[in-house]
């Protein structure tokens, strides 16, 4: 225990004094969340939508493999991503490995999963009269997704907030397709691995660990409080004839 608050009392002097490399990586972190959580949610929202409403076949099996890619492995994403990445590979022309962009796009696919899987469903948790009394109403397709999004609220923001707790704290996947360059494309995370692993830099990876908790303590408490929110989107449908 001695040692360990040797190393926390060495660490408290890397945040306060605004560390420039912690206020870099710092950065870069909340980009890649933000920016693959975000297009996360444009790409897996209506994929979550078709398959919670949709009444077609194959629906069972879409949400089968949305729960299943749940599971992957981020350090085969990794490797994934970055195979189709290389000069050879099938977007080698991108030229977007060990970059920054190409971590966006091996983030974005492993927060995919949760957004599409857990919305699909917190849709199908619904009160199985509730649409359908919609539709009788005259409800459009917009005006039932928009009821089935309010309704499904609690369910929707836990999947964001599933996805961003995942872009926060990965770090196989961005090692790997971004190549963990200082001061270019590292997160707190993948910073943390390469102070202990390369230089057995102790205090800095503490310091950097504690500024990730503080930053996923803040993220995903700002989600929660909005999450908890009463309200929303008032519908009003067309009467039937």
């Amino acid at each position: 225990m001695g040692y360990l608050w040797h190393e926390l009392r060495s660490a408290f002097p890397l945040i306060t004094s605004g560390n420039a490399y912690i206020l870099s990586v710092t950065w870069v972190t909340i980009k890649v969340a933000l920016v693959s959580t975000g297009v996360a949610l444009v790409l897996g929202l209506p994929i979550g939508l078709t398959i919670g409403l949709g009444r077609f076949r194959g629906r069972r099996a879409l949400h089968v493999l949305a729960n299943v890619s749940l599971a992957l492995p981020p350090v085969l994403v990794g490797v994934v991503v970055l195979i189709f990445l290389l000069p050879q590979g099938l977007f080698g022309g991108l030229r977007i490995e060990f970059t920054l962009r190409g971590v966006y796009v091996a983030q974005t696919i492993l927060a995919l999963p949760y957004i599409v899987a857990l919305s699909a469903a917190a849709i199908q948790a619904l009160p199985p009269g509730l649409l359908a009394q919609a539709r009788v109403l005259g409800a459009g397709r917009r005006q039932l997704s928009l009821l089935a999004l309010r309704e499904a609220k609690i369910g929707v923001i836990a999947a964001v907030i599933a996805a961003l707790g995942s872009a926060l704290s990965e770090v196989g996947a961005v090692i790997i397709v971004g190549g963990n360059i200082e001061n270019y494309d590292q997160t707190l995370a993948s910073a943390v691995v390469a102070q202990v692993s390369n230089y057995a830099d102790y205090p800095n990876a503490v310091a950097i660990g504690l500024v990730l908790l503080a930053l996923i303590l803040v993220l995903i408490g700002v989600l929660t409080v909005l999450q908890q929110r009463t309200g929303g989107i008032q519908l009003r449908f067309r009467t039937s004839t």
